[in-house]
């Protein structure tokens, strides 16, 4: 029984989130913690204990319950007494980010602030973007390809394929792709970033056109909460995307079944995209959730005021939703795994991301004959690649004839 009366554990190692892991062998700690109870204790960077979610249905329930906030914003790990996580921005980007930073906020804004942009990320729009995806995937491969071989994948095909996409749809002029290249990929403040997407929305403003910056504009959003839900476009899914990319490569150069399976039948690819997700997932945890009250599960307890963390990692390899969980398996039903999230918070982009993915794979699998592994970082633990806890896909050397 996990009861959030109970008196609470001294601090031990075993309690803040194990770094073992990589994202095709995740850290046994997961499987040990989800096997003990549907949610462990878990320390955080402030000193508070609350709890990691890692079982399938728990997570889930918690996921989609309203009764859960994204504030505070209390990110798991050792306790560190030098942390500040004040960004490094102007009065006036602070401002935006608090008031439209889609990962923090609780409905009825988040609700107002998503709905500005859900229409440009439902499955019909998306297809409208297919040609052009399918375009920018073509010209990365001929970039990766003109590396020679051997190359990293990641640097010269997954993240340029990211970086493109994200632009086109956004509505980043080709002027300015290269700076988001620079600012977006590479590494930058907060303020960098917060002055280029106010440049960006300028000239959009005097130059609209049929892509997410200027719908933003043309809503009923104010100036700050434009500034604010474009800087949370501008950073998040883009890396996501890079990652999955290369770790869908990675999986199935390692499983050569399962590579045959798909050169064999196309259009499996649909499927393997979800089964990347679940078995590759890049969140070891998502943004954490605090209790607005207590909440109650069956025998699991969680008491107003604690930080719950659901760990997709854990619950996508959860043997009472998954059968045979670690193993990597393309033809499997993966309905319900929670590579994207789940509930009011779930990606907004991912049927975007599905598209990239699904493109990216097609087109280097029929692109590059004998498409071998030569060696993936990733497949050594690395340092976790962002304060929420996600896995970073590192350079991933591919060779082909």
């Amino acid at each position: 029984m996990t009861d959030a009366q109970a008196p609470r554990c001294p601090v031990h190692h075993d309690r803040t989130l194990p770094t073992d892991g990589t994202p095709l062998s995740p850290s046994p700690t997961l499987a040990r913690w989800r096997d003990e109870a549907a949610a462990t204790p878990l320390h955080y960077t402030d000193g508070h204990e609350g709890w990691i979610v890692s079982r399938h249905e728990l997570a889930r329930l918690v996921l989609a319950d309203r009764r859960f906030s994204q504030s505070p914003m209390r990110m798991p790990g050792e306790l560190r007494v030098d942390d500040d996580s004040t960004p490094d921005v102007d009065g006036d980007g602070l401002a935006a980010l608090e008031v439209a930073n889609l990962l923090a906020l609780d409905s009825p804004q988040h609700a107002r602030i998503r709905r500005s942009i859900v229409r440009r990320f439902a499955a019909r729009a998306v297809q409208g973007h297919e040609a052009d995806v399918a375009a920018i995937v073509a010209g990365a491969l001929e970039s990766l390809k003109a590396q020679g071989s051997p190359a990293d994948l990641t640097e010269h095909f997954a993240e340029p394929i990211s970086a493109a996409v994200h632009c086109h749809v956004l509505g980043v002029p080709a002027s300015h792709v290269a700076q988001f290249t620079t600012l977006f990929v590479g590494a930058s403040t907060t303020q960098q970033k917060m002055e280029f997407l106010r440049e960006v929305l300028a000239i959009k403003r005097e130059n609209p056109g049929d892509d997410v910056l200027s719908e933003l504009i043309r809503s009923d959003l104010t100036d700050a909460e434009v500034a604010g839900v474009s800087h949370v476009l501008f950073t998040s899914g883009r890396d996501s995307v890079a990652y999955m990319i290369a770790t869908a490569t990675v999986a199935l150069l390692a499983h050569s079944d399962q590579l045959e399976a798909l050169r064999d039948d196309p259009s499996m690819i649909d499927g393997a995209v979800e089964e990347f997700m679940r078995y590759g997932a890049m969140f070891i945890t998502v943004f954490p959730r605090t209790a607005t009250e207590d909440v109650e599960f069956g025998d699991v307890r969680f008491k107003k005021g604690e930080t719950v963390s659901v760990s997709p990692v854990a619950a996508n390899r959860d043997d009472r939703r998954f059968e045979n969980p670690d193993d990597f398996d393309i033809s499997r039903d993966v309905s319900g795994h929670l590579g994207f999230g789940h509930g009011a918070h779930g990606c907004v982009g991912q049927q975007l991301a599905r598209l990239e993915i699904r493109e990216a794979i097609t087109q280097v699998l029929a692109g590059l004959p004998g498409l071998h592994l030569v060696e993936a970082e990733q497949n050594r633990p690395m340092p976790f690649a962002n304060p929420v806890a996600t896995y970073a896909a590192g350079s991933v050397i591919v060779g082909w004839r």
